[in-house]
């Protein structure tokens, strides 16, 4: 009499049987490959009843691999070469990399009547000379993230003074990706930025994705260019109005303005800023500018602090090098920096 053969246990394999391979489970881990090597030191083959608890995970990753395979008529597993499995889920990996490659060919396809709907979007009016006049945050911010996901190639950009946190969180979304397609992006900044931990963490996170970042302790105004092709500046006073400018010439020359501010910016302020390297304080800051006969409010300005507390560090500053007189600071912090 023939003995019915035992029930195999329930690895949720695919209706035909066939194993989930490596696209779907991944190469064994450690605890697998030590199961598949005890189970061939007992011949190839182990007892359903074999298996104990702590191993049933790295069971299921052999059975979904292909590299055991149950049996239900002898009720054990049974080994399966390593060769024959890597022959088979190198042709699935194959085909599944044919396939995702007619899906990346014919994906512009598929969304060219989105994009054709993208690129008829109406766009704000304004335009006088090659500049596109844009009046309010909502719109302004609009307006760059359209130009941000259009960027192919490059974007500069020049930060003056603090970021809002809440513009940090939109634009580490977005340069991150910039990054990840290929673009290169490049930003000054003021040592006075790198006060606020979100923007410290902004800078960590896009320069971990390749972007490059330096700092330029001198007053420098607020710029983005895109492709070359588009500049971004402030039209008022308090950014709440921008500039998109078009013509190639004007480009041209906030490239090179630029350029020239990013070949004297400071990378060891950048590096400091981000926990490489040691910072320069805002006292010593206030202090070096004092040294080259700066006023109070050029001070200030040139920082981005406010004239208060400037004040304070200056009367600071004058206490410990026991100064009288703006002047008389400035000379004796000179001849202490030449001492040095």
């Amino acid at each position: 009499m023939t003995a019915e053969p035992a029930v195999a246990p329930d690895h949720g394999q695919f209706a035909d049987g066939g194993a989930r391979g490596l696209a779907g489970a991944g190469e064994p881990d450690d605890a697998a490959r030590q199961l598949y090597l005890s189970i061939l030191a007992e011949g190839g083959r182990i007892p359903f009843t074999g298996i104990h608890d702590t191993e049933q995970a790295a069971l299921q990753q052999l059975v979904d691999i292909g590299l055991l395979m149950p049996n239900p008529m002898d009720a054990c597993y049974t080994a399966v070469s390593p060769r024959s499995v890597s022959d088979r889920l190198g042709a699935e990996l194959r085909s599944e990399a044919t396939r995702l490659l007619v899906r990346a060919e014919n994906l512009p396809g598929a969304l060219d009547s989105l994009t054709r709907a993208y690129d008829a979007m109406p766009r704000p009016s304004g335009r006088t000379g090659g500049a596109v006049h844009v009046e309010g945050h909502v719109h302004i911010r609009q307006r760059i993230s359209q130009l941000v996901s259009d960027c192919r190639t490059e974007v500069l950009t020049a930060q003056p003074g603090h970021r809002p946190a809440d513009t940090l969180q939109v634009a580490v979304l977005q340069d991150v990706q910039l990054l990840q397609r290929g673009c290169s992006l490049r930003t000054i900044y003021q040592p006075v930025a790198f006060a606020d931990q979100p923007a410290v963490a902004y800078a960590d996170e896009v320069t971990r994705h390749g972007s490059l970042i330096r700092v330029l302790d001198e007053p420098f105004q607020r710029l983005m260019v895109f492709d070359r092709a588009v500049a971004v500046i402030s039209a008022n006073d308090d950014n709440s109005a921008a500039a998109f400018i078009t013509d190639p010439a004007v480009i041209a020359h906030l490239v090179g303005a630029f350029e020239r501010d990013w070949a004297r910016a400071d990378t060891t302020e950048a590096a400091a800023a981000l926990g490489h390297g040691q910072a320069r304080s805002t006292p010593d800051r206030v202090g070096r500018l004092l040294a080259r006969g700066l006023t109070q409010r050029a001070v200030a300005t040139r920082l981005g602090l406010s004239e208060r507390t400037v004040a304070a560090h200056i009367s600071r500053l004058r206490d410990r090098y026991g100064a009288q007189t703006l002047f008389q600071l400035g000379w004796l912090m000179r001849g202490s920096r030449d001492d040095r």
